[in-house]
């Protein structure tokens, strides 16, 4: 059963009976410090191919104090220290961000957003913490689409100001820690300064940062080459990772707030290099952007509670679509390297990526049917079209989940009747930002049912930024815990790596890519719009088990973002796997395309058996995700680090 996480914490907590977590940990910590993923870890993961690794190669760590898992140790490092002197997991996590921007700034970053669950254990309650770029005023559904009516192809819009969405990863810092923090920003941002700064801690160049900097070197803005490539050659691992200008940028933020950000002379910046791009962002976006705080969705499998992601996230829907498609066929009787098991996933993933790409969009702006797709009727209806004999030939097309979606899609009527005639009596710059708001939501009326069966009627493939062969899991995600019971799950991202490849000049951050993350082409409900924010497959989760945080986990790569969190839920839960295991043990993935892609250590033999029962087999494999995560074993958290990234745990000494 599917819905909103209010009714499911109510539950829970007459379930326990209490709700206050504070003495959730107790008792003696075995805290092991900091444990980075081994060098022949490192070493396999960088051509994007990992070769089949056992649970034992996974980075963990285990205490009763606190945990933080990311993908780089320094990060790893920076919010560890933040615990040991006193912060929560929000304080932990803000400082892991801030330091991700310096030694990851291919994949996340001041310049991008993203989604951030919070478990608060003094309020026994989690919130979602909504910082996804928003479309400037001045978007129009048709500015992906070419002079011939075709979308331009992706090469070409991912790396023009079109599109650049206002960023939401500074609101989130600021939002979280007025809410939750009990450190300043001031304190918590002064690592990511350090590693900047030249003389200081410098940051280095890992191995797969200088692999991506190789590839992308050719499409870096000048600022960018500059920094990445100075005197024309692409850094190398091992090399300084020298960054005066963000040093100087986050020096500024932490000086004067976020507010300089978007409000001051970094705002003014960012809008002159998107405009210089061809995109339409103002001061006014900047300074108009806000984040969402709301209640996260829930779904109820086996004998945990997943709380993820609402939309404009489809993590939270499709994730919890997946497992209860798959969850009475009793996977657990079959081995998690089974064929009946790799086979029942495939299938599942075919249907939900199909009704995902449907219906899902912006709460905002389109009437989701989010009850229907979770509603047990409808999840027997779409499970009665799969069979463990055989597999069903594309295309899969969505089902009717409104049918099973108390009420009607709702309808918006005009607030105005005239909304020019109200911005003139506004001065200049007010009107702009007006007449974008108010055509963002007027916007709503025209995504009505009609429009939403349109676009379900033979909707194409995905059209995949890049092949997923190649495609290493842009984005990134880390998540934190305290000794208090609070826990953090963030995923953050500038969507590809490096972005638009665009740098603020003088500033030194990455600018995102995230509006291409709307579809191209106008007429469903992920068209772009004003001040909307694109569909994502971001997955950051909390999972609970009787009442009490059990595990997080979350990873970046795209649409297989969700596939890799529903698998290692499902490693855990139904196959009952520690969580080092269930991190390393090998992963699918499929949407509404034929083709199954498939992780080294895969069987040949089940690989040929699922040939067998239809399904098309990629010839080779691939690397699918990067996740982090912690677990609740016992009074004590047990954080892991995927081997597919150079990841690292960290716990505070006791």
């Amino acid at each position: 059963m599917g819905g909103h996480d209010t009714r499911s914490e109510e539950r829970d907590r007459e379930r326990t009976g209490r709700t206050n977590r504070r003495d959730f940990l107790l008792g003696s910590a075995a805290a092991l410090g900091l444990s980075a993923v081994p060098a022949s870890a490192r070493a396999s993961a960088v051509d994007g191919r990992p070769r089949a690794m056992q649970a034992e190669e996974v980075a963990t760590a285990t205490s009763a104090e606190g945990m933080v898992s990311s993908v780089h140790p320094e990060a790893t490092r920076v919010g560890t220290n933040v615990l040991e002197d006193g912060g929560n997991a929000v304080d932990a996590a803000v400082a892991v961000q801030f330091a991700l921007n310096v030694v990851q700034p291919h994949g996340s970053g001041i310049g991008g957003g993203g989604f951030m669950l919070v478990y608060s254990a003094d309020e026994d309650v989690t919130y979602a913490v909504d910082n996804r770029e928003r479309a400037p005023v001045g978007a129009d559904p048709e500015m992906f689409l070419g002079e011939d009516g075709e979308p331009i192809p992706f090469d070409q819009r991912h790396m023009s100001g079109q599109a650049v969405g206002v960023p939401g990863t500074l609101r989130a810092i600021d939002v979280a820690l007025k809410r939750f923090g009990t450190r300043p920003l001031e304190r918590l941002i002064q690592p990511a300064i350090d590693l900047a700064s030249p003389g200081f801690r410098e940051a280095t160049v890992d191995a797969y940062l200088a692999e991506v900097i190789a590839e992308e070197v050719d499409n870096f803005n000048d600022a960018a080459r500059s920094v990445f490539a100075p005197g024309g050659e692409p850094l190398e691992a091992g090399d300084s990772l020298l960054q005066p200008d963000l040093a100087d940028t986050l020096e500024l933020i932490r000086d004067e707030g976020v507010e300089a950000f978007y409000r001051g002379e970094i705002a003014e910046a960012i809008a002159e290099t998107v405009q210089d791009t061809g995109g339409t962002m103002t001061t006014n976006d900047l300074a108009a952007y806000n984040v969402t705080m709301d209640h996260p969705e829930y779904v109820e499998y086996e004998d945990v509670v997943i709380r993820t992601m609402s939309l404009p996230s489809s993590g939270g829907l499709t994730v919890g679509h997946v497992l209860k498609l798959v969850e009475s066929f009793d996977l657990g009787e079959y081995g998690p390297r089974s064929t009946e098991k790799y086979h029942a996933l495939a299938e599942a993933f075919h249907r939900a990526y199909a009704d995902r790409g449907a219906y899902m969009g912006d709460k905002l702006f389109a009437d989701a049917p989010w009850q229907g797709l979770l509603d047990e009727e409808y999840l027997a209806e779409r499970r009665d079209e799969i069979s463990l004999s055989t597999a069903t030939e594309p295309p899969w097309e969505p089902g009717d989940p409104w049918a099973y979606q108390p009420g009607e899609p709702y309808r918006t009527s005009p607030l105005v009747a005239d909304p020019a005639e109200m911005a003139r009596s506004l001065d200049a710059e007010s009107a702009e930002t007006v007449l974008g708001m108010l055509a963002a939501l007027l916007a709503v009326s025209r995504s009505d049912a009609g429009a939403r069966a349109g676009a379900a009627a033979g909707r194409p493939g995905p059209d995949r930024a890049t092949p997923l062969a190649a495609d290493r899991g842009q984005t990134t995600h880390f998540t934190t815990a305290d000794s208090e019971g609070n826990m953090v799950s963030w995923t953050s991202t500038i969507e590809q790596f490096f972005g638009t490849k665009m740098m603020v000049p003088g500033y030194g951050f990455m600018l995102n890519n995230e509006l291409t993350d709307f579809d191209a082409t106008p007429g469903g409900p992920n068209e772009v719009r004003p001040n909307k924010r694109p569909l994502s497959s971001t997955s950051p989760t909390i999972v609970f088990r009787d009442g009490e945080p059990f595990m997080t986990v979350g990873s970046p790569g795209g649409t297989t973002i969700i596939t890799t969190v529903a698998q290692i839920i499902q490693n855990v839960t139904t196959f009952g796997m520690g969580l080092a295991e269930a991190i390393a043990e090998p992963r699918i993935y499929a949407d509404d395309d034929p083709e199954l892609y498939w992780e080294d250590g895969v069987p040949e033999g089940v690989r040929e058996e699922l040939s067998g029962l239809g399904h098309a087999i990629q010839d080779e494999s691939v690397g699918l995700g990067n996740a982090q995560a912690i677990l609740v074993r016992d009074g004590e958290y047990v954080g892991a680090a995927d081997f597919r990234r150079a990841g690292a745990v960290g716990a505070p000494e006791s």
